[in-house]
């Protein structure tokens, strides 16, 4: 432990056991004619949170800060002028000895006489008792040697009483609690509770965004008017939100002691105001504000989208959205296409093959910069029959954006408004446009609205609506905050409704019993307290109808779970099966994947009769899918008794396409402004290349049906954490990868009473791949250090419930007997 760290913890120990008291401590102040001196120090540590035998990166500034007393007033205001004086830079260079290079442990970073220059000029500080009024001086410079000195400044700013406040410092306008001691003061900085110019952007949806855990205190030691010491640790992890695993923590530590308080100084400014003393001592003093100024790292090597359109021509086509290759290269894209002008970006949609052109538009759209926003919709001409396939791509990759903006709504608003489309881009387009409002208003603003609609068409208040349309209104209440009232009359209707409908319902309401996380649980409890409805009556309803939820995977971070609903027909044939899968994480959920199949009018084919009272419907089979909580366009197998013999006898048995493209599903860009006026930035772009197809395969002889949809991806998930300083930039990325391939697979005999269903749901094989990278960069040089590992988790076949397993067996042996 070297002899700053020691005498830091000597510190701790010493606040740590001295007792809170009401304070006696003298109004803080410097007097005029005395030159002070303070040692500086600022040590930093930027790591990753899982133990790696790869080392994170270490620095540490020291230098000499003279401070003193320029003009003062009788009501305690104070202008200060604060210099910084022989600042060195080290930097661990352990990284140098894995390269096999021989140096010392710590390597001293060479400063450029500019940096010294810049570094040295004076601040001039307004410090009314012990709060930073206000700071000025020459603004021209770098915001990173600028944020370094409000760094310096804010550790001057304190109060002496114990209490909870708001104050504003280089950490922006924050909320900070003091405990003062006899000569001593703690400050503790509740960093989330901060304030600051909008900088950055993030997911809709949390579960893909990033957990940022900070902490800051500070420890004063003040004898009689003047600061002795300031100690002020503070530390942030921050790590993705599915996988806090390759999170990075920071941690900063900064130290002031008072050195020298006998040096003759400058004598006092005259002056009746502060402006009259400031304009006595700069030409044009600027006003400079305490909030640490955000900025973006400029990329030296990052490939620009002119120079890619030169070899575009050259390039060989050959694109596998399901590769993980093909993932990484979309991750490219959307960086060349944020600061491309919108000229290239219509080159690129107008020269590409092909085959790939699909692939830029999700990337143009991904992007969701001005420039390929507009060149999109210079590209896109909806009336265009030639152009549907495109037209498609364009409308699902608005809808799996994960921070939409309103111009990206308007575009799409635009698009579809007065022309003549195709009925699927027509179809499509309503989708999207739900699912983008639905995100533009996620903060619950839409919720009271639907709810009411929902209400109105289970109790059928104006018409009368069809059975699933019925059940959907019902499930979307129960799965939405249900009010008590919702739930007790849901259970009052199920007396009322067909046995079907009534099981099903009834089905539904138990799972929401036994997943602790069901957002209808704790009402439903209450309710059931009542047994007026908790009785035989309610809650015992004969019929094949169910509903079952249960986990498939538990890690540190994720639940994931699955979930399935059967509705029969009176006749007791299927009428809609719904499979869901569902994430959950840190008090987040998304519905990774939801397919409905849906068949009516069977009866007929069948030679089974209608129930009494109902009308004979349309033959029909089709399905229709929810992934990453996007709807996509149903598809329908069959309609109608002779289409469906069509495709049975001219069936190619090749699969239908229900999604294939590449999604951004992350995009995070978070600056943090430390305490020492260091910036971190903390960048997450995750990415999953989809290839999603499905068949259905029905046998009128045998009266059964098999359905399969088969999912391949490549998903690949970039996190950064990026250091500046003056005179130094560090950063630590973590870079993972995987491709899967997953079978769901659907058999139902429709012969026999109960009607027979079996759900398969098979893993292949997965690999994975980690690759873990520190850079640091100083004005003398440059490293970076790569490790990696990989590996590969065994295909499985998911048991999801004992029904299930039962009927598989059955349908299974039968199979093979054949």
């Amino acid at each position: 432990m070297n002899s700053q760290a020691a005498s830091g913890h000597i510190w701790l120990i010493f606040f740590f056991f001295t007792s809170p008291a009401k304070g006696n401590l003298e109004t803080p102040s410097f007097q005029p004619g005395i030159l002070y001196q303070y040692r500086y120090s600022l040590e930093l540590q930027l790591d990753y949170v899982s133990r790696l035998s790869l080392q994170g990166s270490w620095m540490q500034a020291e230098a000499l800060v003279q401070v003193h007393l320029l003009w003062r007033n009788h009501a305690g205001e104070q202008l200060l002028q604060i210099q910084i004086q022989d600042l060195k830079v080290y930097h661990d260079s352990k990284h140098e000895k894995i390269q096999n290079v021989t140096r010392d442990p710590s390597t001293e970073v060479v400063l450029g006489k500019e940096d010294t220059a810049e570094l040295q000029l004076p601040v001039f500080l307004h410090w009314n008792n012990g709060k930073v009024e206000g700071i000025y001086g020459d603004s021209g410079g770098r915001p990173q040697t600028l944020n370094l000195k409000r760094g310096l400044i804010s550790l001057l700013q304190f109060q002496l009483h114990s209490g909870t406040a708001t104050e504003e410092d280089v950490s922006g306008s924050c909320q900070v609690t003091y405990v003062v001691y006899k000569d001593s003061i703690v400050k503790t900085k509740d960093l989330q509770s901060c304030t600051r110019p909008k900088f950055g952007f993030t997911s809709v949806n949390k579960i893909f965004g990033v957990l940022w855990q900070p902490t800051s205190k500070s420890f004063y030691s003040v004898q009689g008017s003047l600061i002795q010491s300031v100690l002020s640790e503070e530390s942030h992890v921050v790590s993705p939100t599915l996988k806090s695993s390759i999170g990075t923590k920071i941690t900063s530590r900064q130290q002031l002691k008072l050195v020298s308080s006998s040096m003759p100084g400058p004598a006092e400014t005259p002056g009746e105001s502060l402006q009259e003393a400031l304009a006595g001592i700069l030409e044009k003093h600027q006003p400079i504000s305490t909030v640490s100024e955000l900025f973006k790292r400029t990329c030296m090597q990052c490939p620009s989208l002119k120079t890619y359109l030169r070899t575009l021509g050259n390039r060989r086509v050959k694109m596998d959205v399901s590769k993980v290759s093909t993932t990484w290269q979309f991750h490219r894209f959307i960086q060349m296409l944020r600061g491309a002008k919108k000229r290239d970006v219509l080159q690129l949609l107008r020269k590409a093959p092909e085959k790939i052109v699909t692939f830029f538009i999700d990337a143009a759209v991904a992007a969701q910069s001005t420039a390929s926003l507009a060149a999109l919709s210079e590209f896109l001409d909806f009336s265009n029959k030639g152009q549907v396939p495109l037209l498609e791509q364009f409308l699902y990759a608005a809808a799996f954006s994960p921070r939409p903006s309103k111009e990206l709504l308007r575009l799409v608003l635009d698009k579809l408004n007065g022309k003549e489309l195709d009925p699927a881009i027509w179809e499509t387009g309503i989708i999207v446009i739900g699912s983008l409002v639905g995100k533009l208003c996620r903060m619950k603003l839409c919720g009271l609205q639907v709810k009411k609609a929902m209400r109105r068409i289970f109790h059928q208040k104006s018409r009368n609506y069809e059975k699933t349309s019925r059940l959907a209104a019902a499930e979307i209440l129960l799965d939405n905050e249900p009010l008590p009232m919702d739930l007790t009359n849901i259970l009052l209707a199920t007396k009322e409704l067909e046995a079907e409908m009534s099981k099903f319902l009834l089905s539904k309401i138990q799972t929401s019993l036994h997943s602790h996380h069901h957002p209808a649980r704790k009402a439903m409890k209450e309710i059931l307290k009542d047994p007026q409805i908790n009785n035989y009556n309610y809650l015992s309803k004969a019929g094949s109808s169910s509903s079952f939820s249960g986990p498939l995977a538990v890690t540190d971070d994720m639940l994931s779970t699955f979930s399935l609903e059967l509705l029969f027909t009176e006749s007791g044939l299927l009428r809609k099966s719904v499979s869901g899968f569902m994430l959950r994480s840190h008090g987040h959920q998304l519905q990774a994947a939801q397919v409905s199949v849906e068949a009516q009018g069977l009866e007929s084919v069948l030679g089974e009769s209608n129930p009494e009272g109902e009308e004979e419907q349309e033959l029909m089979a089709g399905m229709s899918a929810i992934f990453f909580d996007v709807q996509l366009r149903p598809i329908v197998f069959f309609q109608g008794y002779t289409d469906l013999m069509a495709k049975v006898l001219l069936s190619s048995g090749e699969p239908t396409s229900v999604v294939k493209g590449t999604v951004l599903l992350m995009d995070h860009e978070q600056a943090i402004p430390l305490q020492s006026g260091l910036q971190t930035m903390v960048k997450l772009q995750g990415a999953l290349g989809l290839d999603i197809s499905a068949n259905i395969d029905m046998n009128l002889w045998e009266q059964e049906s098999r359905t399969s949809i088969k999912t391949r991806g490549g998903l690949a998930i970039d996190f950064t954490a990026e250091i500046d300083a003056p005179f130094f930039q560090a950063s630590v990325k973590s870079q993972t990868e995987a491709e899967a391939s997953i079978n769901f697979d659907t058999a139902v005999r429709f012969s026999g009473n109960p009607v027979l269903m079996c759900l398969q749901l098979r893993e292949e094989q997965l690999p994975y791949r980690e690759i873990f990278t520190i850079s640091e960069s100083s004005p003398n040089q440059s490293i970076t250090v790569r490790k990696g590992r990989r590996g590969t988790i065994a295909g499985r076949e998911l048991s999801l419930h004992r029904a299930n397993s039962e009927m598989c067996k059955i349908l299974l042996t039968e199979a093979k007997e054949q």
